[in-house]
């Protein structure tokens, strides 16, 4: 495998692998596996993913979450429907 890298980039590799004492391709083999083991940690799916099947499947309008108006409305239907379900 041939990896082209910036001037800039082989000077960093370089001078980090010369200071560490390794070759730059073992450098660089380690910064490629820990990046993939982070790629990998990250695949759990988020909160949006878990419910995404749910996203936009409630009636309303579509500013909904920040129609002030809309917020108060739904609030005090919700407290008049604990209310009466704490009975």
């Amino acid at each position: 495998m041939t990896l082209k890298l910036p001037e800039t980039l082989r000077r960093g590799v370089e001078e980090e692998a010369r200071r560490r004492g390794v070759p730059k391709s073992v450098l660089v083999r380690e910064c490629v596996e820990a990046m993939l083991r982070r790629k990998q940690r990250r695949k759990l799916p988020t909160c949006l993913d878990l419910v995404g099947d749910l996203v936009g499947s409630q009636p309303g309008p579509r500013d909904a979450s920040v129609n002030r108006r809309y917020l108060e409305e739904a609030v005090l239907a919700d407290h008049g429907r604990a209310r009466k379900n704490s009975r």
